[in-house]
């Protein structure tokens, strides 16, 4: 299973968040590192979802880019 998930740089580190997933977030200093982050963000968020007979939420969110004529 496959979640989108958005990354945003800020001044010192990473931000990054799971549209289909509200409250999973992480940070990293480092591009790798958030996404190493978030990664396991999003395992510990399904497993406590499971242990609290909660849904798991199925993916639904695209990821796209729009290339702008320069």
């Amino acid at each position: 299973m496959e979640y989108a998930v958005v990354i945003e740089k800020s001044e010192n580190n990473f931000g990054a968040w799971v549209p289909d997933l509200p409250g999973c977030v992480s940070t990293g200093q480092t591009l790798d590192e958030v996404k190493a982050n978030i990664a396991e963000a999003i395992a510990f968020h399904l497993e406590s979802l499971i242990e609290h007979g909660e849904a798991v939420p199925q993916p639904g969110t695209s990821v796209a880019t729009a290339r702008i004529p320069s």
